[in-house]
C-alpha cells in the first residue's frame, strides 16, 4: 500500500484503484494525511470498509430498494413509502455511500427527527418516529440482502419512538349514536354505519358495489377489493391480505338500508361504487359532525377499532373478531386489542395456545417492508 509525498504542501497522499459496487474500476485519492502511515492506514481502512459494506451511494441503493419493493407491495403502501423516504431520510443519507454510514451517522439523523416541529410546533408523534426508523432500518436490512453490509447500523444505536399511541381510541355505541344523530346526508348515513358496525377499513367500504351486497346469499358485506387514490388517480386494488377476503354479516337494519339507499339511486349500475366519495370527503363530514355532535375526536380508521371494542366487550372470542376484522393472522389482533380484554388473559391466552400461537413470537428473518397490519 504505497503512499505519496505532495511536495507543495509538504503533506502525503493516498492514491489507489479499487473495484466499485456495480463492478467498474475506480481511482480513490485522498490528501492532506501530515505521515506517510496515516495515507497508508486511509487505504487499508477504506479496502476493509468494502470487505464488509460496499461503495454504493446511498441514493442509488434507495433505488434498487424501491425497485425491488414495487412488485411485492400495494402501490398505496409503496406510495406512502416513497413519500416518507423522499421527505425524511434521502435528505440527511444520499450524498453518502453505504461504507461511509455509520452508527453515528444515524444517532444524529434520530437527533434531528426528534427536533423537528410540524406547523402548529408539535413534535411528531412517538408512533410516526418509530415508522420513519424502522423504514430506515428496512434499507438496510435490504443492503445486507444485497450489498453485503454486515451489520445494521440501526440495530446498532436502537429505535426512537414507540409502536402504540397509547391509549387506543374508539367510540362506544352509545357515542356512536350520539355521532351519527349529527350526519345528516343518507349516504354518509350509511358509510358511518358500515365502518362501525362491520369494522371495514375505509377503503374497503369504499369499493363496495351492489353486487357486493345483494348477490351475497345471506346478509353480509362481500370485501374483495380495496379503494384508493394514488398520485390523483382513483383505483380499485385487491385487499390488504389474502386473509382480508372476506364475507362479513350484518344486522337487518343495515342491509335493509343498503338496499333502501341502492334503490334510490338513479342511473346505478351494480358494478359501481355506492361511496362515490374518497377517503378526503370522509375524513371532513367526520370532523363536521364530531363538531356538531359533540363526541370525542377519533380518526376514520377509529371507527374499526370501535367494532372490535364493542364485539370484544360483548364476549366474542378472539378468533372470530380477527376473522370479521380479515386480519391474516389472530396474533395480529392479539397484539392489537389484548388490553381490550380485562381479566381475561388467562382465557385468551389458552386461546392462542390452543391455535399454537406464541403471544411473543416474533417474525425471523430480514424485515424488508416495515409493513404493519391493521
Amino acid at each position: 500500500m504505497p503512499a505519496y509525498k505532495d511536495k507543495k504542501r509538504g503533506t502525503w497522499y493516498s492514491a489507489f484503484y479499487y473495484k466499485s459496487w456495480d463492478g467498474s474500476r475506480k481511482h480513490a485519492v485522498k490528501r492532506g494525511f501530515r505521515t506517510r502511515g496515516e495515507a497508508v492506514k486511509y487505504e487499508k481502512d477504506f479496502l476493509d470498509m468494502l470487505q464488509t459494506s460496499s461503495d454504493i451511494p446511498f441514493g442509488a441503493l434507495v433505488a434498487h430498494y424501491l425497485e425491488y419493493l414495487t412488485p411485492r407491495i400495494k402501490p398505496t403502501t409503496m406510495s406512502t413509502k416513497k413519500f416518507l423516504i423522499e421527505q425524511k431520510i434521502l435528505p440527511y443519507f444520499e450524498s453518502l455511500e453505504l461504507c461511509e454510514i455509520t452508527p453515528a451517522h444515524v444517532t444524529n439523523w434520530q437527533n434531528e427527527l426528534l427536533k423537528l416541529r410540524d406547523k402548529n410546533g408539535k413534535a411528531y408523534a412517538p408512533t410516526y418516529l418509530k415508522s420513519v426508523n424502522a423504514q430506515l432500518s428496512a434499507i438496510f436490512n435490504f443492503a445486507m440482502m444485497q450489498y453485503g453490509l454486515t451489520r445494521n447500523p440501526c440495530r446498532i444505536v436502537g429505535s426512537i419512538g414507540k409502536k402504540e399511541a397509547g391509549e387506543m381510541e374508539f367510540w362506544t355505541k352509545d357515542e356512536f349514536d350520539q355521532f351519527i344523530k349529527s350526519v345528516r346526508s343518507p349516504v354518509f348515513h350509511l358509510f358511518f354505519d358500515t365502518l362501525f358496525y362491520t369494522g371495514a377499513r375505509c377503503g374497503e367500504a369504499l369499493a363496495l358495489t351492489a353486487d357486493d351486497i345483494l348477490t351475497v346469499p345471506e346478509k353480509a358485506i362481500s370485501i374483495t377489493k380495496n379503494f384508493a387514490v394514488i398520485d390523483g388517480q382513483e383505483v380499485i386494488l385487491t385487499p390488504k391480505s389474502e386473509a382480508s377476503n372476506r364475507k362479513v354479516t350484518i344486522p337487518d337494519f343495515l342491509y335493509d338500508e343498503f338496499v333502501s339507499y341502492i334503490q334510490s339511486l338513479c342511473d346505478y349500475q351494480s358494478n359501481d361504487r355506492i361511496f362515490y366519495f374518497t377517503k378526503a370527503a370522509v375524513t371532513h363530514e367526520i370532523k363536521r359532525a364530531i363538531k356538531e355532535s359533540g363526541v370525542k375526536m377519533i380518526r376514520v380508521h377509529d371507527l374499526r377499532h370501535s367494532h372490535a371494542s364493542m364485539l370484544i366487550h360483548l364476549g366474542v372470542n378472539i378468533k372470530q373478531v380477527s376473522k370479521r376484522l380479515g386480519h391474516s393472522s389472530v396474533k395480529v389482533t392479539w397484539d392489537r386489542y389484548a388490553h381490550l380484554y380485562p381479566e381475561k388473559d388467562v382465557e385468551l391466552i389458552k386461546t392462542l395456545n390452543d391455535l399454537g400461537i406464541d403471544p411473543d413470537e416474533k417474525a425471523g428473518g430480514f424485515n424488508l417492508t416495515d409493513d404493519d397490519e391493521d
